[in-house]
């Protein structure tokens, strides 16, 4: 029987269990469908979607290489692109799609759509180390807390390592075949320009080497200090599917075999992230809900959120007088990442200090986020919003204040996203407003929106009630 190979959030040859199969079996035909209009939808980031069509166009080569050619096309949204991938195999006589499972609800109804369409579907799972339904608890049923999942999830490990699919090896005929590589692939979805991300194979050559060698043992005491390049910045590829997480443990475990089994050891402290990402995987695929907008923990679903449109066009804008807060909103606007320390303290701000819906700031976020993917960015929010799985508890309230005197002791990180605020002393620096009236400079830089101990004092009898 015809085959294809149906790309998604699966855009590499390395670990991609759906590539390998279908090669092992002769297919050499691959669709990737754009759905911009679905897109627009789920709030994908114009950065996002520029350097997913970067990737595409990367794979396509790499596919040609392997003498596979790959067929770009265009659809609407989930619908349309049912449509579209049935109709053009019709076309040309495919009987069998080979996939790497999606995990969201629409994702998997358009998949089994396609199976009553009269296709054999062919599916993989390739976005979790551990597979889907392998963690866990003594009833059989999903962890409600990360560090009893986190425990089941090193056993699960131990016990059965972890499977990477072997990369199809190049066609040798493929370069002196007539095959044509198929046109470039080029979205019509707003765009905003992502080159300062290199691509994946620069990535795996340069950027994941030197990032075990020079920033790995330190990462446990550098990855909370934002004014430090002590994270890997991954998370673009991972979130994508350019890069398999699976691919990722699997080089950790080869240089350090005993990270399994110590977890005190500095490089645990970025497997231990790795976890967490499969945690709100697997939370996602068992409670399928969650792509709803609705809060794990339903006790939360009334409340009744203040919701002020001024004060989250503040939050949005970066000039809500709390710096750190700022150059963190600053950071994501110019560059469409955020360090994750801040994430969690702008979250907090956003829903503690201003009580606005944690919804608002997960489709921001999925807005401007280079990295965006669903599960961790509401798994993230609701931590932060108290609403959510092994959720911070509603009175651990953030200060802004402190976090910044922590974690940004000199204000490098903020001076260099508020460029208004460079010459206040480190003294100062974290919340500036005195000195900036005492100096005459008031008018520089935006005063505070709420005060810290009424807005903790609020926030509490606000989740109290």
């Amino acid at each position: 029987m015809k085959g294809i190979i149906w790309f998604r959030r699966d855009l590499r040859t390395i670990d991609n269990p759906a590539l390998h199969e279908a090669y092992s079996k002769g297919v050499r035909e691959a669709i990737y469908i754009a759905t911009p209009k679905q897109w627009e939808q789920h709030k994908l980031s114009p950065l996002q979607a520029d350097f997913i069509e970067r990737h595409v166009n990367h794979l396509n080569h790499e596919l040609h290489s392997l003498g596979i050619k790959l067929a770009c096309l265009e659809a609407t949204d989930y619908s349309d692109q049912t449509r579209q991938i049935c109709h053009y195999c019709h076309s040309q006589g495919i009987e069998v799609i080979y996939l790497n499972q999606e995990l969201e609800l629409n994702e998997c109804l358009r998949d089994k759509c396609v199976g009553e369409n009269g296709f054999r579907t062919i599916s993989h799972q390739c976005d979790t180390v551990a597979p889907l339904g392998s963690v866990l608890n003594k009833q059989g049923s999903m962890f409600k807390v990360f560090t009893p999942f986190k425990k089941a999830w090193l056993t699960y490990v131990q016990a059965n390592g972890i499977q990477v699919s072997p990369s199809p090896q190049q066609d040798s005929n493929a370069r002196h075949s007539n095959l044509e590589s198929s046109n470039y692939c080029q979205f019509k979805y707003q765009k905003a320009d992502s080159t300062n991300w290199p691509l994946i194979d620069t990535v795996i050559d340069q950027v994941i080497p030197q990032f075990f060698t020079n920033k790995l043992a330190d990462y446990k005491t550098h990855r909370d200090f934002p004014a430090i390049k002590g994270t890997s910045g991954l998370s673009p590829y991972l979130a994508i599917g350019a890069l398999s997480p699976r691919w990722l443990v699997h080089l950790l475990i080869q240089r350090s075999p005993e990270v399994l089994y110590d977890t005190n050891r500095p490089d645990f402290s970025w497997l231990n992230e790795l976890i967490w990402r499969d945690f709100y995987k697997h939370l996602l695929f068992h409670h399928p809900t969650l792509i709803k907008g609705r809060g794990f923990n339903p006790k939360y679903d009334q409340l009744n959120w203040l919701n002020d449109k001024q004060d989250f066009q503040a939050w949005c804008e970066g000039t809500t007088g709390y710096p750190l807060v700022d150059a963190a909103m600053s950071q994501l606007l110019k560059t469409g990442w955020m360090h994750n320390r801040l994430r969690m303290v702008v979250a907090s701000f956003l829903t503690k200090h201003l009580l606005v819906d944690w919804r608002w700031g997960e489709a921001f976020f999925m807005q401007h986020l280079i990295d965006g993917d669903f599960s961790a960015n509401n798994g993230g929010w609701q931590w932060a919003a108290s609403t959510g799985c092994d959720a911070q508890p509603y009175f651990r309230i953030f200060n802004p204040i402190t976090q910044s005197e922590k974690f940004d002791p000199q204000g490098d990180f903020i001076r260099k996203f508020i460029p208004e605020l460079r010459s206040v002393p480190d003294k100062y620096i974290h919340f500036p407003h005195q000195y900036l009236q005492e100096n005459d400079l008031g008018n520089s830089y935006p005063p505070p929106i709420v005060e810290h101990k009424f807005a903790r004092a609020r926030a509490i009898e606000f989740y109290q009630k």
